[in-house]
């Protein structure tokens, strides 16, 4: 007795069809589960039997074979014990589906002993690639319905027992699809103001054009600046994420089972890991690659505190995904790709002590300690970095002046959604942004008035910048335009777009002092 049903893995966010093949034969009871399963996956042998017992469903003792084609696809996780079962319960003729059905079909999920079925990874991947791998319908666990229910053009049934299951594939009962919805939108309730800041007026202007435009940017300044407090509050500008990008950062959450219970990811991430996190940890991998933090913040906000206590190897692993907004893990047998769009928000201090350059304290770091403390940044990861700001103490006058926090989060979300508007109309796109423009749109889209040609011809040569560097520039004085609401480039564009590019001199300042 043989029988086929459909499931599907996850590789990367990208789903994989697997035909379960089930047969029992005479013979000695035994259970065999093949086509290069994980241990989790060769575990399920007594999860299965233990729940079907306790569904009120037994089977003849028989030789049991499970094959999980293509043999040479590396699977694993749980989300096969559910079409395991329903394959074990064909091919002993205790249900009865027509093979038509089955052949539009695919089925996820992880059985408990009493038969219920639990939440699995990567249903969100998995149902938005339904179409792709030639299926129109998909049977998942209850808890995991407030994924698919986004994906519309594909019928959808979420059950939550094996008895319910069994029931619904014997029309004994109906189960109605699910409905197609879209998320809605939940603003986080939060007390997090731009106006609890005190003055930093460049910086909150910097962050402003990082948000506009999505460019990577930096903060370099004594403890206690406020560089945290800028940075926490980057979110609370940011243009709400379209239905694509939830659905693309979606996708990580689930395949990484970090999907919120009964709720869909709406608003930006906001990642923050801590300096002692390994390579892996931050970029990705493990002999099953699993996404990293910057992967986990794709479309949103990847915050690096103490960006000098970071190991230079880690740091050193994101230039490529900076570059190219995604990430690839290579192992023996396969390479997985991860999505890696984020908006980079790094904050440092100057010196092992902090107050190199401090208009208040005095720095006592001798020269080499210095050196060796600002070495872990390399030059072509701080060329990756579009806004470069350095952050000094606030004065007490400006603490107890109450015009010094005017600059609140509503001012600059109205900066932000002006330049949104513009790069929407430009790009005929509500996803991509000035940040990410090619060097063919930055001669088509940056156009600059004869003094703006002038002053960025004299910038080029004083600071010796690099192609990298003379785009970015061109590309933050687009995105200042944009704010201002200003179709060609001028001179205070390109000024301003200048003093945030000004921290490779200060730098390099300290580098040669000590």
């Amino acid at each position: 007795m043989h029988s086929k049903v459909f499931s599907a893995t996850t590789i990367g966010v990208d789903a994989h069809l697997v035909e379960v093949e089930v047969d029992l034969s005479g013979g000695m009871l035994e259970f065999h589960i093949v086509g290069l399963p994980d241990i989790v996956i060769k575990e399920s042998k007594r999860r299965i039997l233990t729940a079907l017992k306790n569904s009120g469903l037994r089977l003849p003792e028989k030789k049991i074979t499970v094959n999980l084609a293509p043999a040479d696809l590396k699977k694993e996780g749980t989300l096969f014990d559910v079409p395991i079962a329903i394959g074990l319960l064909q091919a002993a003729g205790l249900i009865q589906v027509p093979a038509s059905f089955w052949q539009k079909t695919l089925i996820v999920g992880e059985l408990s002993l009493d038969g219920s079925i639990r939440p699995v990874r990567g249903t969100l991947s998995i149902a938005s690639d339904l179409r792709r791998l030639h299926k129109s319908r998909i049977i998942v666990p209850a808890a995991n319905a407030h994924e698919v229910a986004i994906i519309a053009d594909i019928e959808c049934y979420a059950v939550s027992h094996m008895v319910e299951l069994v029931s619904f594939l014997r029309n004994e009962t109906d189960i109605a699809p699910i409905a197609h919805a879209m998320p809605t939108f939940v603003q986080e309730e939060t007390d997090l103001d731009f106006g609890q800041v005190k003055g930093q007026r460049q910086a909150k202007r910097a962050l402003q054009i990082a948000a506009a435009g999505k460019h990577h940017i930096m903060f370099i300044g004594p403890p206690g600046a406020g560089k945290s407090m800028l940075a926490k509050r980057l979110n609370t500008i940011l243009p709400a994420m379209p239905l694509e990008e939830m659905v693309e950062t979606g996708k990580i959450y689930s395949v990484s089972g970090k999907m919120p219970a009964q709720t869909f990811l709406t608003a930006r991430p906001f990642r923050s890991p801590h300096h002692t996190i390994s390579q892996a940890g931050l970029v990705g991998g493990g002999s099953f690659p699993q996404p990293g933090e910057i992967s986990l913040a794709h479309h949103g906000v990847l915050f690096l505190d103490e960006l000098t206590e970071f190991k230079r190897t880690t740091l050193e692993a994101l230039r490529e995904p900076l570059e190219n907004r995604v990430i690839t893990i290579a192992r023996a047998q396969q390479s997985v790709t991860f999505p890696a769009h984020v908006l980079l928000v790094a904050a440092m201090n100057p010196c092992p002590c902090g107050f190199y350059g401090d208009r208040k304290k005095t720095c006592h770091c001798p020269p080499t300690k210095i050196q060796k403390y600002l070495e872990k940044i390399s030059g072509p990861l701080l060329d990756r970095i579009d806004l470069q700001v350095a952050v000094q103490g606030v004065s007490y006058d400006t603490v107890v002046d109450r015009v010094a926090d005017s600059v609140t989060t509503k001012t600059l979300q109205e900066g932000v959604r002006r330049a949104v508007m513009k790069q929407n109309q430009r790009f005929n796109s509500c996803t991509k942004f000035n940040a990410m423009m090619s060097s063919s749109e930055v001669d088509q889209f940056c156009g600059l008035n004869d003094q703006a040609q002038l002053l960025i011809k004299q910038a080029f040569d004083r600071f010796s910048l690099s192609m990298r560097g003379y785009h970015k520039i061109l590309k933050i004085a687009r995105t200042i335009a944009d704010i201002d609401a200003c179709e060609v480039i001028d001179v205070p564009h390109i000024q301003e777009a200048l003093t945030y590019r000004s921290l490779d001199q200060y730098l390099e300042k300290i580098w040669v002092s000590s």
